[in-house]
């Protein structure tokens, strides 16, 4: 292939940091498609399709690391570093992500990427039924295979990036994050949660008045859509569906959003779309100048996890917003009495409970059950564990944090998507992402003071209008320290997250 950088006016390094840029914005486009497919598998292909998906999945994610890892990226990729004045601040973030992403791609072989697609795709179409049959037996040959080709690539990362094999992946999801720093924070949250979830469930009371189904799917459809409506959500630019677990795909300037319903309870969809739409604002927010290119793209899924927790936790289950939303569901509902009025409705929303369900946790709970995820996939990374371990594990470790015994698989270590479909090295993102929340929207607030007000009356314009040029719109321009020091005047500590907690829980 003659080299791109050729074709372009300039000095050799302009000419090189040109030639990047059209080839990682091709790597983009045909990330997007991948990630359409993925959104294809989880929400609309019928289960006879899924060899098929697996192999053109697979080709797809090998071409994808071919085009990535060909000899001239890192060729342009060295010329392009050799007039570092040249660039411009974004243009310099620009090459510092490209290189990030080349240093990843490399350290993979085309083989193993191919090996890891098809494993993980597997896995994931057994963990379907296994899931659904509450038996880890069923999965947990291919979990096996999976975790085996999982620490492959650790180790070979972690050579590349000289960091340990956990943080190697950490990496590929949280920018420059290390483990030593979230064995500080999380030991910190440990020390401070189970005394404080002891207090909360003691001074709560008696449950709030509870609505009593059946609730339409359709009717709690047309709900979900009309609060993703009032969030910011743009119809014309994304999509709802239904999928087994709640998640946010597409691509900025198509956001699919999925959740799943039970008629006995509309309120689990309802917080998971507004979840999901928080993270799909972030992704309608980002840099329309620099899309297609890394530092266009979320910076990293702490940062990204925030913004999904802001909309849910910190604006949506406040006084304020409940304030507006119940009238809003009451009517949808066709709903009357005590359980539809907001002290009620805000007094379910903060309901603290020792449950199973990660998703469905409330956030007092939240971060244990995250706590719990790091530290196993952490283990099994190690080689402290083998699959094989897991279900013991889970259990134990779930009733000494969380207090209550796991009566299933279903219940325990199945009911996440994340390791069955590849994905190590993310779950601690979940509560870096918490605390960020937190620390955003408390600064939010102390420069925007009329937010609170704005969420009575389902306005989200005014902290919409602090979050897109203090966080959506640098997109990877800064490392996410950075961007939260500039933003919140501080690094990320537990400090606002506990203050929220206290507030919230035991402040009323």
């Amino acid at each position: 292939m003659p080299s791109q950088a050729a074709s372009y006016q300039g000095t050799n390094s302009q000419r090189a940091y040109h030639a990047l840029v059209e080839r990682f914005g091709r790597l983009s486009a045909l990330g997007d498609a991948m990630g359409l497919l993925s959104w294809d598998r989880s929400v609309m292909m019928p289960k006879g399709g899924a060899g098929s998906r697996a192999t053109t999945s697979a080709a797809l994610a090998t071409f994808h690391h071919d085009l990535l890892t060909d000899g001239q990226v890192g060729d342009w990729l060295d010329a392009a570093s050799e007039e570092p004045d040249s660039l411009s601040p974004w243009e310099a973030a620009n090459l510092h992500e490209m290189k990030r992403s080349y240093t990843h791609a490399t350290a993979l072989s085309s083989d193993l990427v191919e090996a890891l697609s098809l494993a993980a795709s597997d896995c994931e179409q057994t963990w379907r039924g296994a899931r659904q049959e509450s038996n880890f037996a069923a999965v947990e040959p291919k979990l096996t295979t999976l975790l085996d080709l999982v620490r492959q690539a650790a180790s070979a990362k972690a050579e590349a990036l000289g960091v340990s094999p956990y943080d190697a992946l950490l990496d590929e999801y949280e920018p420059d994050g290390r483990s030593a720093e979230i064995d500080r924070l999380f030991t910190d949250l440990e020390g401070f949660l189970p005394d404080f979830l002891a207090q909360v469930i003691d001074h709560q009371g008696d449950a709030p008045p509870q609505a009593e189904g059946p609730f339409a799917i359709a009717t709690q459809q047309a709900v979900c859509r009309q609060m993703m409506e009032t969030l910011g959500f743009d119809f014309d630019h994304g999509r709802l569906d239904i999928s087994a677990h709640p998640f946010c795909g597409g691509t900025p300037t198509d956001v699919r959003i999925t959740t799943r319903y039970n008629e006995d309870d509309y309120y689990g969809a309802l917080l998971g779309v507004i979840h999901e739409t928080g993270h799909g604002l972030y992704e309608r927010g980002l840099p329309q100048d620099w899309a297609g290119q890394p530092v266009g793209h979320a910076r990293g899924m702490s940062l990204h996890e925030s913004q999904s927790l802001m909309m849910e936790m910190q604006a949506c289950r406040s006084r304020e917003f409940m304030a507006y939303a119940a009238p809003v569901l009451a009517q949808a509902f066709n709903g009357s009495g005590p359980a539809w009025q907001s002290e009620a409705l805000y007094k379910k929303a903060i309901r603290v409970e020792r449950g199973y369900i990660r998703v469905d946790a409330d956030e007092v709970t939240y971060p244990l059950h995250v706590i719990l995820r790091y530290r196993l996939e952490k283990a099994l990374i190690e080689g402290r564990m083998e699959a094989k371990d897991l279900p013991e594990a889970w259990n134990s470790q779930f009733q000494a944090l969380i207090g209550v015994p796991v009566p299933n698989d279903r219940l325990g270590c199945l009911q996440d998507i994340h390791w069955y479909d590849g994905a190590w090295g993310y779950f601690p993102t979940y509560t870096l992402g918490a605390m960020t929340a937190a620390q955003l929207f408390a600064s939010a607030v102390q420069a925007v003071p009329e937010i609170p007000e704005a969420l009575s009356r389902g306005d989200f314009t005014p902290l919409l209008g602090w979050l897109r040029p203090n966080v959506h719109s640098l997109g990877s321009s800064l490392p996410t320290t950075e961007l939260l020091t500039k933003a919140t005047g501080a690094p990320l500590s537990t400090e606002a997250f506990k203050a929220h907690l206290k507030k919230r829980y035991l402040g009323d």
